[in-house]
């Protein structure tokens, strides 16, 4: 589609739901749009005029598979893109000859490559990884077809740009990207990536952007400003190779989190990650301050707040951006200094045909071709992958709803065996969401009432954690009952749910009181939370670790983690290091979800005892400090499984204690960033399959085995047992009592420096037990 950023209304180019157009690109004198397209079975590029008629289509490789961000050549001779192959390449659009530039080291969910052209169109420069997983900035000679690295390689470099008249190269580099270059290990959270901003002399006999100024007068006067300029093409871009790398220089702009550099006139623009956006949540889909740095008064300064993304017209003089969530778009001028209002684009107006079955057939056809791309095995397992689809491909006629479809892409899913292999959403009708609120209870039914049985405690200070019966005032207790909900009396007979609709996160009053007789009953106002979850795992997490306290006599740690992703680590870092002052640690990651590699958890459990350190007071504490050195033991069930089936089996690798539980259910080839499809939903495909040092496909379909295997009924869990954590304290206590942490006692002053008695009298502090 279209949409005028002025006058006029929103135009449909295509108007096929039975095809999937995505990544359009306006040609720089806006007389055509390049898009891809999969009619035909295969995506291609489309080149349409300026109202969707077609006028070339190209294919763009002799192997099938998916393409992405088509990006026009300033003379609108070329267009460069990028393939799931990692391959960059451009498109000869008078002839259609497709010519290959680079090809990436590394797959990575963020993509590297990002071309973009030279003024003149003579010379494109992206970035690509090195085999150090750095990435650094290449120049691509077009009519010589060679390319040649323009960064030294110890720094990560991205978001390479020409400035409009071709003499300067703009980018990104950080020297702090380190541990982010494990982009699947848990090491690389928490790790923010600073970069500055340089750029290159191309030429060298031209001066550099920030040589000292002077307000003397120039021995020639330059051209008036409202001269009009005379009409040319580009000058030809000339880099002279020799020396590039000394004639980078850094602008004088503070680190920061920078990305997505565009130049525009006399100015280039820039994002930088909003430091708020995780600490406000609401705030998480405007992550960014688009920022400018205006080369005449060579100063920095923010140009719009709240931009998740933006893009710079052909011409230099505009500027497109988006907002919010979902995101609203506006146009400004790049020398404007916009408010947030300003620009908006009406897309009320803008309407898709949409013709279900259509939709389906193509989803089906897009599901087929992303395992067939994805997939990390090229193999498909020993399947013959078009036999297959074309025994699936059957049932589509049949498909009468799009949850049919799920179904059928899942079954086409499942023949690959293997995890992670997900479908789901898509343009599903959903019922409204009736809001019911929630407590954070457990209740029983006594005397014809609702009494509350267990109220959850929950962390009123944190806000994923507030329970709103315990919260300041409210003050209900465990047995009293719950008569009325907003005047609605509450008797056993009633559905106690139906009470709470609409009422999450709203001011609701409800009677309470030690007994059913409302002369006893008071009013109190509560918000009840949409979701309790949090607050009934804390609960169960916390009779663990109360639990762990009792059976060991306050000497085991005890360390809960619900997955190996942010919660996970967040949970670890909570509670191991909460507990330093114990002897041993039972880590439980019984039905843990996934997510990273736990690389840092492991890693702080396998800290040897370096050194002790004394201070004149206080006790002696050690390096590393942030320790436990006794033993370990980890609590595994069929319900871990992903990172979950990780965790266990890179404790077990380093050799870290006893496993205690069932096995897990073995999920470890991974997904990440696939195409959507064209309704919203999405399908995966695992593509990136975890295999040993000794060189033998591991974990997938197999799962992690426990040393001890132990069973958890239902009938135990009824009786308040544990028997799984029960083994596991059981080992470390075991432990503990065949290697007794010993005592290292503070050495005697040292006789080099005491000569005499110290007659003080001060005591020396106790020994520390390791």
């Amino acid at each position: 589609m279209t949409v005028p950023a002025g006058k006029g209304d929103p135009r449909t180019l295509t108007n096929t739901p039975g095809v999937f157009a995505r990544d359009p690109a306006w040609s720089p004198d806006g007389q055509a749009v390049a898009y891809l397209s999969d009619e035909g079975g295969e995506y291609r590029l489309v080149v349409a005029d300026q109202k969707g008629a077609a006028l070339r289509t190209y294919p763009l490789s002799e192997t099938p598979t998916f393409f992405y961000s088509p990006l026009w050549s300033p003379d609108g001779t070329r267009i460069a893109f990028t393939d799931k192959a990692l391959n960059l390449s451009y498109v000869v659009l008078e002839t259609g000859e497709v010519k290959q530039v680079d090809t990436d080291t590394y797959d990575h969910p963020q993509r590297s490559l990002d071309p973009a052209w030279s003024p003149d169109g003579q010379w494109l420069t992206y970035t690509r990884r090195l085999p150090n997983h750095l990435r650094a900035v290449f120049v691509h000679d077009v009519p010589r077809g060679e390319s040649h690295q323009v960064s030294d390689g110890m720094s990560d470099a991205v978001s390479a740009r020409f400035s409009r008249d071709g003499r300067l190269l703009y980018f990104a580099a950080s020297v702090n990207y380190g541990l982010n270059t494990g982009w699947l290990d848990m090491t690389s959270y928490d790790r923010p990536v600073t970069r500055s901003l340089y750029v290159a002399v191309l030429r060298r006999d031209d001066p550099s952007p920030l040589a000292p100024q002077s307000d003397e007068e120039p021995e020639t006067r330059p051209p008036e400003a409202d001269a009009p300029a005379a009409a040319h093409s580009p000058e030809p871009v000339r880099i002279d190779l020799d020396g590039l790398g000394q004639r980078i220089v850094a602008l004088p702009v503070p680190p920061g989190e920078y990305s997505r550099l565009e130049p525009a006139e006399d100015r280039l623009f820039y994002l930088e990650r909003d430091p708020t956006a995780e600490v406000n949540p609401e705030q998480a889909p405007e992550r960014h301050v688009l920022r400018v740095w205006d080369t005449g008064k060579r100063e920095a300064r923010e140009f719009l707040p709240g931009v998740s993304d933006y893009r710079v017209s052909a011409d230099g003089k505009k500027l497109l951006y988006a907002s919010g969530q979902p995101a609203t778009y506006a146009v400004v001028g790049v020398a404007d200094t916009p408010k947030p209002e300003d620009g908006r684009l009406d897309l009320d107006r803008a309407e898709v045909r949409v013709e279900p079955r259509a939709e389906w057939a193509q989803i089906f056809e897009e599901g087929v071709r992303i395992h067939r791309d994805f997939f990390y095995d090229p193999a498909m397992h020993g399947l013959d992958w078009a036999a297959v689809a074309e025994r699936y491909r059957a049932f589509l006629p049949h498909v009468g709803h799009r949850e049919d479809l799920n179904f059928l892409l899942a079954e086409l899913s499942g023949e690959l065996v293997v995890g992670h292999a997900y479908v789901a959403g898509g343009d599903v009708p959903r019922g409204e969401d009736a809001r019911v609120g929630l407590l954070g209870a457990d209740y029983e039914l006594a005397d014809g009432r609702y009494r509350f049985r267990r109220i959850l405690s929950g962390l009123n200070w944190n806000p994923d954690l507030r329970a709103p019966l315990t919260e300041p005032g409210v003050n209900v207790r465990d047995g009293e009952y719950l008569l009325a909900v907003n005047g609605r009396p509450l008797r056993a007979a009633d559905n106690l749910y139906a009470l709470f609709e609409q009422t999450a996160e709203r001011v609701t009053e409800l009677r309470v009181g030690p007994t059913p007789d409302e002369a006893d009953a008071r009013t109190v106002t509560v918000r009840p939370v949409a979701d309790e979850r949090r607050l009934r795992l804390r609960a169960w997490i916390e009779a663990n670790r109360r639990r762990v306290d009792e059976l060991s006599g306050g000497r085991v740690a005890y360390v809960y983690m619900a997955d190996t992703a942010r919660a996970g680590y967040e949970a670890f870092n909570r509670y191991y290091f909460s507990q330093l002052d114990r002897q041993g640690v039972v880590l439980d990651e019984r039905f843990n979800g996934g997510g990273s590699v736990a690389d840092y958890v492991v890693d702080l459990l396998d800290r040897p005892l370096l050194s002790l350190w004394a201070t004149r007071e206080g006790r002696p504490f050690a390096s590393p400090n942030a320790s436990i050195f006794g033993p370990k033991a980890m609590v595994i069930n069929e319900l871990a499984g992903s990172g979950g089936d990780a965790l266990p089996h890179f404790f077990r690798r380093r050799g870290l204690g006893p496993i205690v539980g069932k096995r897990t259910w073995g999920g470890l080839i991974g997904i990440y960033d696939y195409p959507p499809l064209i309704d919203g939903g999405m399908l995966t495909s695992p593509r990136l399959a975890i295999f040993s040092p000794e060189g033998e496909w591991e974990v997938e379909n197999v799962g992690v085995a426990p040393d001890i295997e132990v069973e958890f009924t239902t009938k135990l869990a009824a009786e308040g047992r544990d028997p799984q954590l029960e083994r596991a304290v059981e080992l470390v206590l075991t432990a503990l009592e065949t290697n007794p942490q010993r005592r290292v006692p503070r050495p005697a002053p040292d006789p080099r420096a005491v000569r005499e008695p110290a007659a003080n009298g001060v005591p020396a502090p106790d020994a520390a037990r390791y």
